[in-house]
This record gives structure tokens, C-alpha cells and sequence, in this order.
């Protein structure tokens, strides 16, 4: 005889959230530290368990450079050459920790940079999923889709 019995609850609704919409709030809650304000992008790294492998978001890099949010910008061209992408933050402390990310995927709030393409192409991401079509440069598309990378835009589900 078993000392136990499976019972459930009738009234329970709840409805479980997907991976790729679980994945993707953490990347918009990983954009929340993000300290050059002028663009909040989280990235999240998940390996074939769907474990969380890292997380980055736009910030200075090392720990003695002022943050965007503290001291401004450091413009060129248009753009802040302080801050270390969200995609590239990931890459780097798995670089440093000996983690490998051939075989993960991303999700990152925003479509990666043509710089941060190449390097999650060079990082071994099999797949990119992002929430916001910002500023999508068609060479990294068109080496996404010579590489065999899928690319998957997000809908959330609420």
C-alpha cells in the first residue's frame, strides 16, 4: 500500500509561463541594471537544459570605469564607447570562467549589434531569440543565415 495520493486542485488556472517568455523576462529584468541609459538590453545565456548560463547587460567595463549613468557618455560617432554590450558582458565572463557556450542560445531584449553578431557567432550560439527589432543591420542577418543561426523575434504572451 502507497502512503501517498496525487490530488489536484480543480480551481487552479494558472497557466505556465513558455520557456522563451520565461527567458525573456529575465532578459528585460537583467536590463534593469543596465547604467548607460542610453539604451536598457539584457541577455540572458541558456544552455541545452534550459539552465541559465549568464546574464549580461549594458554597463562599463572593469570595475574602476564610471558608469554612463554616473559620469555621461563617451560619445564618438554617435555612439557610447564606454559601455560593453549586454551579449558581449555574457560572452566575456564565460570567457573568463571557462564556461562553454557552444550549443546555447541567447535571448537579449534587443536584436545584437553587427558586432555582438559576430561574436555570438564566434561564441557557438545556435540561437537568438529578441524582443525589440532595434536597429537590425542586414550583414548580420545575412551572416546569422549563412551560419545557420536561427534568429526568432519574441511576442510576449501577456
Amino acid at each position: 500500500m502507497k502512503s501517498y495520493e496525487y490530488v489536484k486542485d480543480e480551481k487552479s488556472s494558472r497557466t505556465r509561463k513558455s520557456w522563451d517568455d520565461y527567458f525573456m523576462n529575465l532578459a528585460e529584468l537583467a536590463a534593469k541594471r543596465s547604467t548607460c541609459d542610453r539604451a536598457h538590453v539584457g541577455a540572458i545565456v541558456v544552455n541545452q537544459d534550459h539552465r541559465i548560463v549568464a546574464t549580461g547587460y549594458n554597463g562599463s567595463v572593469g570595475r574602476k570605469t564610471p558608469h554612463c549613468s554616473d559620469v555621461g557618455h563617451a560619445m564618438r560617432e554617435g555612439h557610447c564607447i564606454a559601455t560593453q554590450h549586454a551579449e558581449l558582458n555574457c560572452i566575456s565572463y564565460c570567457a573568463k570562467e571557462g564556461i562553454p557556450m557552444g550549443g546555447c542560445v541567447i535571448y537579449v531584449t534587443h536584436f545584437p549589434c553587427l558586432n555582438c553578431t559576430k561574436a555570438l557567432i564566434q561564441s557557438g550560439i545556435t540561437k537568438i531569440y529578441y524582443k525589440e527589432a532595434y536597429r537590425v543591420d542586414d550583414f548580420a542577418l545575412h551572416l546569422l543565415d549563412i551560419n545557420g543561426i536561427d534568429y526568432i523575434r519574441v511576442e510576449p504572451e501577456d
